[in-house]
């Protein structure tokens, strides 16, 4: 590869021109439009520092799906889990893949890879954003309602790095996100500072009721994310952030329920709720193998 890399590293670090490309070349991809095989002889190193199923599938499919092949690299497979450094094994990896997409807890393991690397790095999912799951979420709810622009998106529970990637996708794609998460679990400030200073609609609160109110789109994710070890005491915090058939009642009658999975039922939501007409998180689910098929043909253009 010539040239600098096409990194896929957060929404808020492409224009809104791009992010719509990509999204483009996706649903090309999803409907058959489009059937070049842009990783034919070129292999994706996955390296997961996080497990997960939907991101590990939905990746390995798409490399196979558009040509390629993909290798799995976890602590126990890699000179990482080590202590070798990013910045080494970012050139030993560019030296044999033609993408590297990270799954980790640090995002300066993410930056420090992309800085070192001479080919594109994906963000899998740090703990301050998830932008792949963005991508699939913005291409589901275009599918159902149309033009994500100028709707109302309501997030209900821990400001986490998915929240967090809502931000940036809002201000990106143009529509109003209105937070609810009790106060001690609210997204960074910085990230909504930026967002607001970008012109985005931004409401953080810690009433779920007010965040509900009409909106378009209610999403949640689960209380307790791995590494984090006070689970009885974000339980009790965000018991009232709970997704039930109440709830979704004052949204708006059309309002569609996102989930980026694994669910815990009958905590952040209601079998009633994920199981329900509100529902599409099977097709937000089914969307990750699509977004990152445009993800991985627009970082190898």
């Amino acid at each position: 590869m010539t040239g600098a890399p096409r990194h896929f590293l957060d929404l808020d670090r492409l224009g809104s021109d791009v992010l719509r490309d990509i999204l483009d070349i996706g649903r090309a991809y999803k409907s058959a439009q489009r059937v070049d095989l842009p990783m034919e002889g070129r292999t994706l190193a996955m390296i997961f520092e996080k497990p997960s199923t939907r991101t590990r599938v939905s990746f390995e499919v798409a490399a196979h799906q558009l040509g390629g092949t993909a290798l799995f690299m976890d602590d126990a497979s890699s000179q990482l889990g080590r202590g070798e450094t990013v910045s080494d094994t970012a050139r030993v990896l560019s030296r044999y893949v033609d993408v590297i997409m990270l799954r980790t807890d640090d995002p300066r393991k993410l930056r420090d890879l992309a800085e070192h690397a001479t080919v594109p790095v994906i963000n899998g999912l740090t703990d301050s954003s998830h932008p792949c799951q963005l991508m699939a979420d913005v291409m589901t709810f275009e599918e159902h309602r149309g033009d994500i622009a100028g709707r109302v998106v309501a997030w209900c529970g821990d400001g986490n790095n998915v929240a967090q990637s809502w931000i940036h996708a809002a201000t990106r794609f143009g529509f109003e996100l209105r937070v609810a998460s009790p106060e001690a679990l609210q997204p960074a400030p910085s990230v909504v500072d930026w967002a607001r200073d970008q012109g985005a609609r931004i409401l953080v609160t810690d009433n779920p009721h007010a965040a509900v109110r009409g909106a378009d789109c209610v999403v949640t994710d689960t209380w307790v994310s791995m590494g984090n070890h006070d689970a009885t005491n974000r339980h009790n915090m965000l018991k009232p952030y709970q997704v039930n058939e109440d709830l979704m009642g004052e949204a708006r009658a059309d309002a569609l329920f996102m989930h980026c999975l694994p669910a815990h039922r009958g905590e952040e939501v209601t079998d009633g709720v994920i199981d329900g007409p509100w529902s599409v998180v099977w097709d937000e689910a089914e969307n990750r193998l699509h977004a990152q098929k445009g993800i991985l043909a627009w970082c190898l253009a």
